[in-house]
């Protein structure tokens, strides 16, 4: 599921899991402007959504965050929209072709949800220059094509200090998905707050080289706790880590969404999206004729990244210095990457009152201090997962 892989950096190998596409109908329940378009809107009839999703919407994870999104859209606009979503769509012909379906099919606003629909989603859009698209975490934008990604940083910078406070053994685990910027950066944010709160921890890594595989997650969760992690977090979309550590009595993170139901004395907190103003906000934008292509990055002050409801297994005193610092977040006085930040061979990558800028998160290939391991090299740069 490579929607969040960025082509000029890294390559991903090809797609561990190959799933059939099924078209699912449902009718009820910033910066970088390119340029406005001046495009009719529908009238008394809906405005017609659809939504390309990399996995099934019942992974708890990325998708399912994806399709609270459009059902919180649907709830706000009631009969003023009629969506549509395809779920399990491999990125590259497949992709392609189910957007081009989607447009066919009369939707006016198509959100495509993982980063591999990049370059089919901007190939469709020129077919279809009165339609609008939202790309989710990509780089390229066109009139008719904006983009939208979330601060995940952020989040992860908090459950990092959290687990700082709660290991015993110092060893945390983080099973990623792909070594793409994205994960990268949250692998590093995730450090930096835990060295925050415990300079001694230091966190390993494991690439399940899958986005949703429950059995794969498993298989590196629990080689993570064969090397003494006691605290798991991820980049990966499945309950399966959370479910694991329940067993195994020790504590783990969800991510995308709340993933406490997954093991309710083990999940600490989940980073998680909320997708649903954007969609709602874009919608709008389409009925009102005030859409325009965008490049939009949003945090937790925004609303679209945030943490899950603490386990109350967590100190009172720790609750209370990750509240606070979430406060930083929302007021924009704090930044996951504030310098003075060195990367594992000691070096000085952000100086002492700079932060990393999004160009460099964007492009973030190298580990912070504090995580052990090497990142993996890639095969090729245009191979779709």
């Amino acid at each position: 599921m490579d929607r969040r892989k960025f082509l000029n950096y890294v390559t991903l190998a090809g797609s561990s899991f190959a799933l059939t596409s099924c078209i699912q109908g449902r009718n009820s329940n910033s910066s970088g402007e390119v340029s406005p378009l001046a495009s009719p809107v529908v009238g008394n009839e809906p405005l017609k959504v659809g939504f390309v999703y990399i996995g099934p919407v019942g992974d708890f994870g990325w998708t399912y965050a994806h399709d609270l999104g459009r059902r919180h859209m649907e709830a706000n606009l009631q009969d003023k929209v009629k969506t549509t979503f395809v779920e399990n769509v491999n990125e590259g012909a497949d992709a392609e072709r189910v957007i081009r379906q989607l447009a066919l099919d009369g939707n006016k606003l198509i959100f495509t949800t993982s980063f591999g629909y990049m370059n089919p989603t901007i190939k469709v859009a020129k077919e279809f220059p009165d339609l609008f698209f939202e790309h989710c975490t990509g780089y390229k934008r066109a009139a008719n094509v904006g983009t939208y990604l979330g601060r995940f940083e952020e989040p992860r910078y908090l459950t990092g200090m959290i687990a700082g406070k709660m290991t015993k053994s110092n060893v945390i685990g983080f099973i990623g998905a792909y070594p793409i910027p994205e994960v990268i950066r949250g692998i590093s944010a995730f450090a930096q707050g835990m060295r925050l709160t415990n300079a001694q921890a230091k966190v390993k890594v494991l690439w399940a080289q899958t986005w949703y595989d429950p059995a794969k997650e498993r298989e590196a969760a629990q080689a993570l706790f064969n090397l003494g992690a006691d605290v798991l977090t991820q980049h990966t979309d499945s309950g399966a880590v959370v479910q694991f550590a329940q067993e195994k009595g020790i504590y783990a993170f969800g991510y995308n969404t709340d993933m406490s139901k997954f093991g309710q004395e083990a999940h600490l907190t989940s980073a998680i999206n909320k997708w649903g103003k954007f969609y709602t906000d874009k919608a709008l934008a389409v009925m009102t004729n005030t859409w325009k292509s965008q490049e939009v990055w949003d945090g937790i002050g925004q609303g679209m990244v945030d943490i899950s409801p603490m386990n109350q297994a967590i100190p009172a005193d720790v609750q209370q210095l990750i509240n606070a610092k979430r406060d930083e977040f929302i007021q924009g006085t704090a930044h996951p990457f504030d310098g003075p930040v060195k990367d594992q061979k000691g070096v000085v990558r952000v100086p002492k009152g700079k932060v990393l800028d999004d160009k460099q998160q964007l492009a973030m290939d190298w580990y912070v201090e504090g995580i052990e391991g090497s990142i993996p090299k890639q095969k090729s740069d245009n191979n779709p997962i």
